[in-house]
């Protein structure tokens, strides 16, 4: 049994648009990751099964481990053609927005986005969405937004429609914004969707070893850098923090995607509760946060670096220098440290 995530109510709205408007464009953040581009290739692949003209848009270009999936082939990057992009934006009939809660996730197609006068859906398990969407699903207690897709799809009677290439992009959004199973899946109702997907006839082990088992040689010498030179776990904080500057970063060649998952690394240690990674990219530092159990890194990002996420997978972007930002989660760790909740104060309990 297929369990509705969506009222009535939610779905009306875009039941109304599919019967009269024909072109679609569905667009991720910045950064795009397996969920982005896996539930945005297959909302793609549904709409087109209905006869509409739909197409995927993102701001920056996916890491070569994603490159593989079906229909990858005919998404639209911003930085690779800007007028292009903005061209099929205000053409656009509809807008579904996708693993995504506010505007400025989407950088610089922010602009012709918020110009547009298209009808705009927001879709994502992010909590607290902004108000920029005509149409709102938001659900954070998913474990992806690859599978509030499936749950829309099905909504709308369009479970048949889902075919094998659109099962294979959905289970990689879902296997890899759960880091292939082991956070934020602790539901039933997750692997009865597994279940229906891997009746289309898709191989999870096959999906696994083209996203995990396809990396350079670089990559796992940088993988081995960081863990013996990068990595400093502080055990009175319950916490580890790896920072990689750009010249480190080139040092090992490093290309798009080859720090996906060195955050969740230190996890792996007995007692650490929350990691930490700071990487310098071409304007700005990127963090990335995780946690175990309760610990809320999600209020770290937001509260102190004005980025956001779930409980215990976040997001921050930094104007300003490497040691400034290490500074600031210093700062961070020694007010947590008088705090009286409990999901933070458990990080300093000896």
């Amino acid at each position: 049994m297929i369990e509705n995530y969506f009222s009535a109510e939610d779905v009306s709205e875009f039941r109304i648009w599919l019967d009269y408007a024909d072109r679609f464009v569905v667009i991720s953040h910045m950064s795009p990751d397996g969920d982005a581009i896996g539930s945005s290739l297959a909302l793609c692949r549904y709409l087109r099964s209905l006869g509409k003209e739909a197409v995927a848009v993102v701001p920056d270009s996916p890491p070569d481990f994603l490159c593989w999936l079906p229909g990858i082939e005919g998404m639209m990057i911003y930085d690779s053609d800007p007028e292009a992009v903005e061209k099929v934006v205000y053409q656009a009939d509809v807008v579904c927005c996708l693993d995504f809660n506010v505007v400025r996730r989407i950088d610089k197609v922010a602009a012709c986005f918020l110009y547009t006068k298209a009808r705009k859906i927001l879709i994502d398990h992010h909590p607290y969405p902004g108000a920029t969407f005509n149409v709102i699903l938001s659900y954070p207690e998913a474990s992806s937004t690859a599978e509030l897709v499936f749950h829309f799809i099905c909504a709308l009677g369009g479970f048949r429609n889902i075919d094998y290439d659109t099962a294979v992009c959905l289970y990689t959004g879902m296997m890899t914004d759960t880091g292939a199973f082991t956070y934020n899946s602790n539901s039933s109702c997750l692997f009865n969707v597994i279940s229906l997907l891997l009746e289309t006839g898709i191989d999870k082990d096959r999906i696994y070893s083209r996203v995990y088992n396809t990396f350079s040689e670089s990559r796992l010498r940088l993988q081995g850098y960081v863990l013996n030179e990068k990595m400093q776990v502080f055990p009175e904080m319950s916490t580890a923090l790896i920072t990689l500057t750009g010249k480190e970063l080139r040092r090992f060649n490093a290309r798009k995607g080859d720090t996906e998952g060195f955050v969740n690394m230190p996890l792996q240690i007995k007692g650490i509760m929350l990691s930490v990674l700071i990487r310098e990219e071409k304007d700005n530092l990127r963090l990335s946060f995780r946690s175990a159990g309760s610990v809320p890194c999600n209020i770290l990002a937001s509260e102190w670096f004005h980025g956001g996420g779930h409980t215990n997978a976040s997001g921050a972007e930094f104007q300003g220098s490497m040691e400034e930002a290490v500074a600031l989660f210093f700062e961070a760790m020694e007010s947590w440290r008088t705090s009286e909740k409990e999901n933070i104060r458990q990080l300093f309990k000896k």
